[in-house]
């Protein structure tokens, strides 16, 4: 059995290896068969332990308000820059609308106002970043699982597909545009929520204004930011680089997990 503190050794060690390539190069990630090697052999590594011994709902660590980082640093984009966007933030995200569609039974649409009302969950976890850092903060939304139960998901479901304003890269495929995927095993674990407060504030845009994604026992880049869209799919390989995620097709790991 391998411990959680081993787990997360080696994936810091993995982060090493991708910082040592230089993490805007993502050419150079991509064509490093070392670096390759070792994302292989830890995701096979994670998921394997989580999945077959660590229980579903096995939560990741929460702490206290006293060990909230000062100053978290925010990771990813910090301002997507297209004029919809723009706009949003300065209405004050009044006509931002989060879309629920794919393989559910009731496609919807949530403004920000009728998230705030759902039951929500606050937590307080720590963020740890490929890059190597972690910050602990308080983050306050509703479960993405009681999201999904409420549009209803049609058989055969079996990934969520986060959708986002930040374009980190301009391509006219659409590949640029960051999107990320988790499986519907973890969309229901009890600490992914849909977060729309940081430390006892509306999320600030630097942060992911007005939702983002925290799936706790995963790395920072799996908690997409300015999400717009879920879509219920059952299959991603057919989206972009075939890999999940924005940055997964650029070379990094799907699973991520911590």
């Amino acid at each position: 059995m391998t411990s959680p503190f081993t787990r997360r050794r080696f994936l810091i060690g993995s982060a090493a290896a991708l910082g040592a390539v230089g993490l805007t190069g993502c050419d150079d990630v991509t064509q490093n068969q070392h670096v390759q090697q070792v994302l292989a052999m830890a995701e096979r590594l994670t998921m394997g332990t989580q999945r077959l011994i660590v229980s579903p709902q096995a939560l990741a660590r929460e702490y206290t308000e006293a060990d909230i980082t000062p100053s978290f640093h925010p990771n990813g984009s910090i301002q997507p820059n297209s004029a919809d966007y723009v706009e949003m933030v300065e209405t004050k995200f009044a006509n931002w609308r989060l879309k629920i569609d794919g393989m559910v039974n009731r496609p919807m649409e949530f403004s920000l106002a009728d998230l705030k009302k759902l039951p929500s969950r606050t937590q307080i976890t720590r963020h740890d970043c490929v890059e190597g850092w972690s910050a602990i903060g308080k983050w306050q939304g509703v479960p993405l699982g009681l999201i999904l139960q409420t549009v209803g998901l049609k058989p055969g479901a079996r990934y969520a597909v986060f959708y986002c304003a930040d374009e980190l890269e301009q391509t006219l495929d659409g590949s640029g545009r960051y999107y990320e995927s988790i499986d519907l095993i973890d969309a229901f674990h009890p600490q992914s929520i849909l977060a729309y407060s940081m430390n006892g504030k509306d999320l600030e845009v630097e942060h992911g204004a007005p939702l983002r994604l925290r799936v706790e026992r995963h790395l920072g880049y799996k908690h997409a930011k300015y999400v717009m869209r879920i879509e219920i799919r059952d299959r991603f390989d057919d989206l972009w680089g075939g890999n999940g995620g924005f940055w997964e097709d650029r070379g990094y790991e799907w699973y991520a997990g911590i």
